[in-house]
């Protein structure tokens, strides 16, 4: 099928589960009950994906407060009630990060839970998203190993084994989430990409990175407002990635300053391009998704390209991001329909 439609991982967490339009959440319930809700958050989340028309499907991170601790929680070494505030991704904001404080060990799987209960509620392809390494190294405090390349590698061995573990519970696509990847360009090209592929070797499950310009937050909108009419950091990530062995790309476009012809960087790779603008609550028209694939079809094979949001939509309101999710799966259903009535197949719809 071209153009399968899949979204970049969170989604937002109803008011009875957790605090809404929140990055780092606290949660409402405990215990049991916690994890009850989260279930049927999840039940929720996959539900309203699969009515929107989204084919590879994710449990929306409804069982994690945030992304990058949802996962690292589950690690031995990383001290909790030892948070030092920090600024990450380059200082473009400040959080309070768990410290590492003795050499990282998974004790058991991370997420073996809520993979189990998505994929008995689900038989579209589910994905499952995981911090990568350089990121997770971004947002933690290291007070062990005194080297960031020494604990992303820690992390991508961490990492290889959960995906392990994973797969065998039937999960279809692992994506690894990167937005470090677009700040820390000669760490990616020293280390970065190696950590990457350390952390799939091997795996029997497609694989995927998401490497975008953050979540709607005020503090990533300050950002990129300061990055000038044109973005080029894909201009530098883009190849480097294009070299590694990862299966797909997924990358944000829509309501960016981002040059499409950093589309062409990937011409070797899947890609997953984002359609859908999280950093502003004006809801999307299916034409607009059919518009942003058209871009994309000039520089790429249609038989590449998936559709999908640009970064994780967890801080933005429900009805806000379901609405979102419905004008992806029409829009992308729409391009289907125009490249099967195009008799010199989806290369004709594009004007060079």
């Amino acid at each position: 099928m071209l153009f399968p439609t899949t979204i970049a991982g969170s989604l937002p967490k109803p008011s009875w589960l957790a605090e809404t339009e929140r990055l780092w959440p606290q949660w409402r319930q405990s215990g049991d009950t916690l994890a009850d809700a989260m279930r049927d958050a999840t039940r929720i989340a996959l539900f309203e994906q699969e009515h929107a028309g989204i084919d590879v499907v994710t449990d929306g991170e409804q069982s994690r407060e945030h992304f990058v601790h949802g996962f690292v929680g589950g690690v031995e070494g990383i001290d909790f009630t030892k948070k030092v505030r920090r600024g990450i991704r380059a200082d473009r904001y400040q959080a309070d990060c768990p410290s590492v404080v003795a050499p990282i060990r998974r004790p058991k799987s991370v997420h073996a839970a809520e993979v189990s209960f998505a994929r008995s509620q689900t038989d579209r392809t589910l994905k499952i998203t995981i911090p990568g390494p350089m990121t997770i190294v971004d947002t933690l405090y290291d007070d062990c190993y005194g080297s960031r390349r020494d604990l992303a590698f820690a992390f991508a061995d961490v990492i290889h084994q959960e995906i392990l573990d994973l797969c065998a519970l039937g999960v279809d696509v692992v994506q690894l989430d990167e937005p470090a990847f677009n700040v820390f360009f000669d760490e990616v090209d020293a280390w970065g990409i190696d950590a990457l592929n350390a952390a799939i070797a091997g795996v029997p499950c497609k694989t995927a990175v998401h490497v975008c310009y953050g979540y709607g937050i005020q503090a990533n909108v300050d950002w990129k407002a300061s990055l000038g009419k044109e973005w080029d950091q894909y201009d530098i990530v883009l190849p480097m990635l294009a070299r590694s062995n990862i299966d797909q790309v997924a990358i944000e476009l829509a309501g960016s300053r981002v040059p499409p012809h950093v589309l062409a960087h990937l011409k070797t790779k899947s890609v997953a391009v984002g359609c859908i603008d999280v950093a502003s609550d004006d809801v999307e028209r299916p034409q607009d998704v059919v518009r942003t694939l058209e871009t994309a079809l000039a520089y790429l094979p249609a038989e590449s390209i998936t559709a999908t949001t640009n970064c994780g939509m967890a801080p933005m309101s429900r009805a806000v991001a379901y609405a979102k999710l419905r004008a992806l799966g029409e829009g992308a259903k729409r391009m289907r329909t125009q490249c099967s009535r195009s008799s010199d197949g989806p290369s004709a719809m594009i004007q060079h």
